[in-house]
C-alpha cells in the first residue's frame, strides 16, 4: 500500500466490520423481521453479562442520555449540569426534556467535567449531573459521585466514548447510577446506530422499557418475542427509540470482536504517545491507555494558527484529521450572556484530532506521526 500524495486517505474514523457482522445481518434479513425482536433480547442478554447489570437498548445515544433523563423526572425548567466541550447531543438529549442545559469548564488536562465550575452553578433548580467521558477518559469519577451525594442530585453518565474503559479496575458501566452509551458507526463497538442505558435503578429500567417503544405499557416482553401489541396501554410520555434486529445483529458481532477492537485502539494511542510526548508547541491528554479504550485521539497544539487550513493541507496528504468539539455554550441555541468558562476557552483554539479507529495500520500511523510533524511547523 502506498502512502502519501498517490495513497488512500487515512480516515479520521470509521466503521471497522468483518464477515461477521455482515453474516448476522444477512440472517436477520433471511428471517424478514427487522424491527425489535430476539437479536435485541439477544444483545441486551450479551450486554447484561458484559456489565453484569441491566442494559437497554435504544436507537442511539442521544435516545439514551434522553431517556436516561426523563426516567428521574428531569422536567422544563430543571437543570442539568454538562461541560460544554462535547457533542451537541450531550445538551440536546437535555434540552429535549424541557430542561436547561447548564454549560460548565473542564479540565485542561483531561476534558472532563471541572467540577469546582460546576459547584459554581448549582441551583435550586439543579437536578443532575451529566460528566462527559471526554475521548475515553473518565477524570475523578469518585468525586463527581461525592459531588452529586452532597447536592442531592442525580448522575448520568454520557459514556458515549468510554464503552470498555475501566475506573478503578471497574468497568465503565458495572457501577454508578445510570450511564449511557452509542453505538454509532464510529465508537467503541457499534451497531450501526443505538446506544444502551446501564442501571440498577428498577424504576429507571421500567420506564425506559415502555419509553423506548411509545410508552407502551409492556410491550418490550412481547416484542422480544417477534409479538405486537394491538391493544395499547399508554400513562406516560413515549418515543420511537427502540433498537432493530439488524442494528442489533452488528452489535452482537462487533461485541463479540471487541477485545480486538479494543487493543488495537489502545496499541494506537500508545504508538502516538510514544511519538508525541514532550515535542515542542504540542501536548497530550492525561490518559492511562492500560484502562482506557480511546475513542478519539484528540491533542492540543499551542499557538496553532489557521487550523482549518492546516486541515485541508493534511487532507491533501491524505490525512484526514478534525478536532473536537465546537463547544456548546458558543452556539446559537445554547448561548447565554456572560458564560466565562476559562479552560473550554483556551482548549478549543488549540485542539486537533487524529485518526483513530482498528484499521489504521502501523504503517499509516508512523506516517500520520511525520507528516503531522513537518507540516505543523508553518502553522505554529
Amino acid at each position: 500500500m502506498s502512502l502519501g500524495k498517490n495513497g488512500k486517505l487515512i480516515r479520521l474514523s470509521k466503521s471497522c466490520l468483518s464477515v461477521l457482522e455482515k453474516r448476522y445481518v444477512l440472517n436477520v434479513l433471511k428471517k424478514e423481521y427487522l424491527g425489535m425482536g430476539l437479536e435485541v433480547a439477544q444483545f441486551e442478554s450479551q450486554l447484561n453479562s458484559f456489565f453484569k447489570r441491566k442494559a437497554l437498548c435504544v436507537a442511539n445515544g442521544t435516545a439514551a442520555l434522553q431517556l436516561a433523563l426523563q426516567s428521574i423526572n428531569i422536567k422544563k425548567g430543571d437543570e442539568v449540569l454538562v461541560q460544554s466541550l462535547t457533542y451537541l447531543s450531550s445538551f440536546q438529549a437535555i434540552s429535549a426534556t424541557g430542561a436547561i442545559p447548564v454549560a460548565c469548564d473542564v479540565k485542561i488536562d483531561s476534558g472532563t467535567i471541572d467540577l469546582e465550575d460546576a459547584r459554581r452553578k448549582i441551583s435550586k433548580r439543579t437536578k443532575a449531573i451529566m460528566p462527559v467521558h471526554y475521548a475515553g477518559g473518565v477524570g475523578n469519577l469518585s468525586e463527581i459521585y461525592k459531588f452529586a451525594k452532597k447536592f442531592k442530585i442525580r448522575v448520568v453518565e454520557d459514556a458515549a466514548h468510554a464503552f470498555g474503559s475501566r475506573y478503578k479496575n471497574k468497568l465503565i458501566g458495572t457501577q454508578g447510577d445510570i450511564v449511557c452509551f452509542s453505538f454509532d458507526g464510529i465508537k467503541n463497538i457499534t451497531s450501526g446506530e443505538g446506544g444502551c442505558i446501564v442501571t440498577n435503578d428498577k424504576k429507571v429500567i421500567n420506564s425506559i422499557q415502555d419509553a423506548r417503544l411509545l410508552g407502551v405499557h409492556g410491550d418490550t416482553n412481547l416484542r422480544y418475542k417477534n409479538k405486537r401489541n394491538y391493544k395499547p396501554e399508554v400513562t406516560h410520555q413515549g418515543w420511537r427509540y427502540h433498537m432493530s434486529n439488524i442494528m442489533a445483529a452488528i452489535g452482537i458481532a462487533q461485541l463479540e470482536r471487541f477485545e480486538t477492537l479494543a487493543n488495537k485502539r489502545r496499541k494506537l494511542a500508545k504508538f502516538y504517545d510514544k511519538k508525541l510526548n514532550g515535542v515542542r508547541n504540542i501536548k497530550l491528554f492525561d490518559q492511562d491507555y492500560k484502562n482506557i479504550v480511546p475513542h478519539i485521539y484528540p491533542i492540543r497544539i499551542i499557538n496553532l494558527k489557521e487550523r482549518n487550513k492546516l486541515i485541508k493541507t493534511l487532507r491533501k496528504k491524505n490525512i484526514e484529521i478534525g478536532f473536537h468539539y465546537y463547544p456548546n455554550h458558543k452556539l446559537k441555541y445554547f448561548r447565554k450572556k456572560n458564560i466565562l468558562l476559562t479552560n473550554t476557552n483556551k482548549l478549543f483554539p488549540e485542539l486537533l484530532t487524529l485518526p483513530m479507529h482498528p484499521d489504521i495500520l502501523m504503517k499509516e500511523a508512523d506516517y500520520i506521526v511525520k507528516t503531522l510533524l513537518k507540516t505543523i511547523r508553518s502553522f505554529c
